[in-house]
């Protein structure tokens, strides 16, 4: 099966096909992370977008339905060096290909995929379209340009959940499932399964959450119940929580401003703790800007310094916008992470309000796991905030 990849600025690159027969469109971006696959195109914060993979070989261990961060492929198409037509893994259950078939996500293969990320870095990110039906370059690059710009789309309104509703798995549940015995062989330990009861009640906004971040907040004690993106304040405060999440999702942050509302309103009445979009949502919350990335950073090997501590973090990354920190008050918050790579601003807190945002993502899945001590600083800071009352 023939495809084409069409940029629309007229750069075409031609492949082969595979995933889904038919025709797709989104802002083109890269990831470089070498292995994860399947967690990043499960990731609803791909919403309109089209990944290229990086690291050329991509495939080879298959899917298996432990793996995702959603019920389905997020992303609008993949493009890759090399996709393994051969799954070679004890827990794959599926090869990416008809994995992805399956949802009607199109795949192009063997193009020169360092020559196309050299273009988008020089370039930066632009919309594309992937076809295997239409191979007439001139249709798909008037396509491309005809396609919806990222700018002023509000896309956490589409992947968000269209009810209320509980999650209770703990990061154990995997191991429990056959990801690791305690006679592997491996040094990590195996987390343990017993039942514990919940410390907190954590109201997550769903905005395109993955669910490994569902997984990490169980890990910390508590019982979840995640929410509508446009769900107001005063709902989330009726569910009497001892702290409120953020998510991560697809977008621009700017058209989502009754999620920037709804935080005013929490602040200072219930912990808040952001990631990636949420983060993002926080600054407008505090009256800041948020601006467009040339090329946006995804992957798992970013370095973030922690300025309160010097220490430097490797991060997982997926986000196309950043805050700008010269439109936040001095006065009311804190610049708290740096990215070392162009110095964009991955963290703050509030100097006196209990609530704190990253830019990255703390519960990596995939990526490195430097930054999951951030769930424990909300697990203190909802504990802190329940004495204060309390007191």
């Amino acid at each position: 099966m023939q495809a084409i990849l069409a940029l629309e600025d007229g750069r075409i690159f031609r492949g082969r096909g595979d995933g889904a027969p038919g025709e797709r469109s989104g802002e083109v971006v890269f990831n470089t992370a070498l292995t994860g696959y399947q967690e990043i195109l499960t990731d609803p914060s791909y919403a309109g977008q089209i990944v290229i993979l990086t690291y050329p070989h991509i495939g080879n261990y298959g899917t298996n339905g432990l793996d995702s961060e959603s019920v389905r492929p997020y992303a609008e198409g993949l493009v890759v060096r090399e996709l393994s037509q051969l799954a070679s893994n004890w827990r794959s259950t599926e090869d990416t290909s008809a994995f992805l078939a399956q949802f009607g996500v199109p795949v192009i293969s063997e193009i020169d995929t360092r020559a196309l990320v050299r273009h988008l870095r020089k370039h930066g990110a632009m919309r594309g379209v992937i076809s295997t039906t239409d191979l007439n370059e001139q249709n798909l690059i008037a396509k491309a340009k005809s396609s919806p710009s990222m700018v002023g789309l509000d896309l956490a309104s589409r992947v968000t959940t269209a009810s209320r509703y509980e999650w209770t798995d703990p990061s154990a549940k995997l191991w429990d499932s056959g990801l690791g015995t305690s006679d592997s062989g491996s040094d990590r330990p195996v987390p343990s399964l017993e039942s514990r009861t919940p410390h907190f009640h954590v109201v997550a906004y769903d905005y395109g959450i993955k669910q490994n971040i569902l997984r990490r907040l169980v890990d910390i004690g508590s019982r979840v119940t995640i929410v509508p993106a446009a769900t107001p304040a005063h709902d989330v405060l009726d569910l009497k929580p001892d702290g409120v999440f953020l998510s991560n999702g697809p977008g621009d942050p700017e058209p989502v401003e009754y999620a920037a509302k709804a935080v005013r309103q929490l602040a200072g009445r219930v912990p808040v703790f952001g990631i990636c979009l949420g983060h993002q949502i926080v600054g407008l919350a505090l009256g800041g800007r948020t601006y467009k990335l040339k090329f946006g950073h995804h992957g798992g090997n970013h370095p973030v310094m922690d300025l309160e501590t010097g220490k430097v973090e490797i991060t997982s990354q997926n986000h196309g916008f950043a805050v700008d920190p010269d439109s936040l008050k001095s006065s009311e918050v804190i610049l708290t992470h740096r990215n070392l790579n162009d110095d964009t601003l991955e963290g703050l807190r509030h100097r006196t309000l209990p609530l704190f945002s990253v830019q990255y993502h703390p519960e990596a899945s995939p990526g490195p796991h430097d930054a999951g001590y951030l769930f424990d600083r909300f697990a203190k800071m909802m504990t802190e905030f329940s004495g204060e009352k309390g007191a």
